[in-house]
């Protein structure tokens, strides 16, 4: 039966990887993520798992020795946050490219400058485009699942790519929560164990790791990558299948909250989304159809489904906790927009940007949101797309 606890995201997470016994952990501390590997650190000086934790000089230093002990066939696992994250930029596409499953458990933190310690999601947004598979959760529960999931969709062989587990640093990292762990043996049937057909330690088998590629075959490689993430979309659901059966809990591409009849929704990632869930029940209380869709899996971005579930929304508002320094809006805007215009979808769509360098997001300053949603939809002038919340002026 399920355990229940009291745990913090870095814990919850902390306390997954000792259920999966990885084979190596390279890190390198920073915060929010720093009690990650402190807490796995001590599961292996206490013998509770027999994985090899490398202490290394540095982030890149990190990625580097988990792309090496990856490639070599072993179940790799590390942790970061904001310029820890920024630092291992260059390795993230190296372990994309190279098809390496590694997992990261990535605590959202805002990016230099000025220097800020707390949630936005500038850090993982700035490497969508690395090749990463992408979960985001909402809360510590959400945290531990997706972080178990995310071995099962990495390693499948139809995909074969990283995949990194974002939470919001401090918000859920730091928090405690009530939650319900799996017993360890259900996890470890879960996950399985690693059994890579290709990898340099296999004598009988020559492996090249990171060739030059030359222009007759890049463009061949990259294709095969792409399908990769192309086919995790199909693979996440179809391991939320599994997992709900095993947990009793369900998970899809993206939660919908009481959205099936709403003319005006907000699209989030994260924390937030519990803030908005309050405040769209406030609103139904009042005879206002509102609701939410949550994304889940933001890489690959579920761009079809996203527009099916939202083309009968009146006005549109997309929450990005992240600046794309376009002055067109943020990331996750630019995602939706593009879904809905590609559907033939004709919804009155507003970019937000919030909530940076953890600024506070209330239930004030999203209700704030739907107020202007429903006056875009009386007046029919939607003025500015390009917004900011909470911000003085």
């Amino acid at each position: 039966m399920a355990i229940r606890e009291r745990l913090s995201g870095n814990e919850a997470i902390a306390t997954a990887m000792r259920q999966i016994n990885p084979d190596v952990m390279p890190a390198f501390p920073i915060t929010p993520s720093t009690e990650i590997p402190q807490y796995f650190s001590s599961y292996v000086a206490n013998g509770q798992v027999d994985t090899v934790f490398v202490p290394v000089e540095s982030e890149h230093s990190a990625m580097s020795a988990c792309i090496g002990s990856e490639a070599a066939g072993a179940r790799t696992i590390t942790a970061t946050s904001s310029a820890g994250f920024a630092y291992m930029l260059e390795m993230l596409s190296v372990a994309a490219s190279y098809r390496l499953p590694i997992t990261l458990a990535l605590v959202n933190r805002a990016l230099t400058g000025p220097i800020n310690i707390n949630c936005d999601h500038s850090d993982g947004m700035s490497a969508r485009d690395c090749g990463w598979i992408m979960l985001f959760a909402e809360n510590n529960q959400e945290a531990y699942d997706n972080y178990i999931q995310a071995f099962r969709i990495a390693e499948h062989k139809d995909v074969r790519l990283p995949i990194m587990v974002c939470q919001d640093g401090f918000i859920t990292s730091h928090a405690v929560e009530n939650i319900e762990l799996l017993e360890d043996e259900k996890v470890k049937a879960f996950v399985g164990e690693y059994e890579p057909e290709e990898y340099l330690l296999n004598a009988g088998h020559p492996l090249a790791v990171g060739p030059y590629g030359v222009p007759a075959y890049y463009m061949e490689s990259k294709r095969s990558q792409a399908q990769g993430m192309i086919n995790a979309k199909a693979v996440a659901l179809d391991v939320a299948k599994e997992f709900a059966e095993i947990s009793g809990r369900s998970y899809g591409l993206f939660e919908e909250y009481k959205l099936d009849d709403a003319d005006y929704a907000l699209v989030i990632i994260g924390s937030s989304a519990g803030t908005a869930k309050d405040v769209v029940d406030n609103l139904r209380e009042q005879g206002i159809k509102a609701g939410i869709l949550k994304i889940r899996l933001y890489r690959p971005f579920p761009a079809a489904e996203i527009a099916a579930a939202l083309k009968n929304v009146k006005v549109l508002a997309v929450m990005d906790r992240a600046e794309g320094m376009s002055s067109q809006g943020g990331p996750l805007g630019y995602d939706v927009k593009a879904a809905l215009y590609d559907a033939g979808a004709n919804v009155k769509t507003l970019n937000y940007i919030y909530g940076l360098g953890g600024r506070d997001v209330t239930v004030e300053s999203l209700t704030q949101v739907f107020n202007d949603l429903q006056e875009v939809d009386k007046t029919g002038n939607i003025g500015d797309t390009y917004r900011y919340l909470s911000v003085r002026d």
